[in-house]
């Protein structure tokens, strides 16, 4: 097995950093190479590495025992588990946009007993897709969902106990919902603090369960939620509604609830940015001729003016008709991008004008009779 790398040295940072110098620098390398955001071979196993500095440099008491044990003494007392419970990663994770509390458990598997997960005191985050139309990301919308979460029991108000049932503080923990185990080796004194056993965490003891949600004190709803979209918003992004995940019980906080916007192709227009394009296909007359022509923006047709000579490929760019740009001022432009439109069947008359053109300009034509209709 390999020698594990320093931990000060897998985060690049001095012994003497701080915790918010430390805290800093994991958010920046976490989000390089978070693997929802990093698909190289090599980025998951990197993440690993710094999350697992960052638990053990983040928390006093882990970081003076690996200061003065360093990590054969250190891995000696601290199972993988110990090393990450309490870490306080959900912040982060909500900061960089990567708020979902099982990202841990995807990467490192299920074996760690919840070690990984975010604090036990605030809900998981939510994530729901949710598909708008070209035009409500130009204007801004609201939409209304329905979403299946944990919530508060309505019979027993949350507290998990039977109306009329007596709520007690856990006498094996005094109600703090944790206890402390006390380890000793030659080098030094270790606390672990664990869920207490007798309350499952709670700190409380219920004489009597409510029976509606079996003493959890929490049930399974479908709640309708306002979701407001802002004017420009592009595909996938993320709108965080803060506090609208799962709720847990005994006053925790609730999760976030991400909604993953969604945008439907546009029959007429391809988006790029604060910009859109439109494809305009003109007569070959027109072309040659020039011409004002009638061009569909989202706000409805308006007409431009086509130069005489115009080429297949170019571009006319309308300032102003595109996308509003995502809280800011303005909007992007429409860029109509020119085809002209090549009749695969002409008429009689038609092809006489043509070989006459062709005649003047000294043009030579050769063409199948069969390729026409008259």
């Amino acid at each position: 097995m390999p020698e594990k790398r320093d931990y000060y040295e897998i985060l690049g940072i001095e012994k003497a950093a701080s915790k918010d110098e430390i805290k800093d620098v994991y958010r920046k390398l976490a989000m390089k190479y978070h693997p929802d955001r990093n698909k190289a071979s090599e980025a998951e196993e990197k993440f690993k590495e710094i999350s697992e500095a960052y638990a053990v440099l983040s928390d006093d008491q882990k970081r003076r025992q690996y200061d003065t044990l360093g990590h054969a003494g250190f891995d000696q007392h601290y199972t993988s588990e110990d090393i990450f419970r309490g870490a306080d990663f959900s912040s982060i994770f909500r900061d960089i946009g990567f708020g979902f509390s099982d990202i841990f458990g995807s990467i490192f598997g299920g074996g760690f007993g919840g070690g990984f997960r975010e604090r036990s005191n605030r809900g998981q985050d939510l994530a729901y897709n949710l598909t708008i139309t070209l035009n409500e990301a130009a204007t801004g919308t609201e939409k209304q969902i329905r979403i299946p979460r944990t919530e508060k029991c309505d019979i027993c108000s949350g507290s998990g106990a039977n109306p009329g049932s007596s709520v007690k503080t856990c006498p094996t923990c005094k109600g703090e919902g944790k206890v402390k185990h006390m380890r000793k080796s030659s080098f030094a004194t270790f606390v672990q603090v664990v869920p207490c056993s007798t309350c499952r965490g709670k700190g409380k003891t219920i004489e009597k369960p409510c029976n509606n949600c079996r003493g959890s004190g929490l049930v399974r709803k479908r709640r309708q939620i306002s979701v407001k979209i802002p004017k420009g918003i592009d595909e996938g992004y993320q709108l965080r509604l803060k506090g609208q995940g799962e709720m847990v019980a005994n006053g925790g906080i609730p999760g976030d609830l991400y909604v993953i916007v969604h945008i439907t192709p546009h029959k007429s227009f391809t988006r790029d940015g604060d910009d859109l394009w439109h494809v305009l296909i003109i007569g070959y007359p027109q072309a040659v001729l020039g011409t004002e022509v009638s061009v569909p923006t989202l706000e409805g047709a308006t007409n431009i003016k086509m130069d005489a000579g115009i080429q297949i490929g170019d571009t006319i760019r309308i300032r102003g008709k595109g996308m509003p740009r995502f809280r800011g001022y303005g909007k992007g432009d429409l860029l109509v991008r020119v085809g002209v439109s090549i009749p695969k069947r002409i008429s009689k008359n038609e092809r006489e004008i043509l070989e006459q053109l062709a005649k003047e300009t000294g043009q030579e034509v050769k063409h199948k009779k069969s390729r026409f209709k008259f």
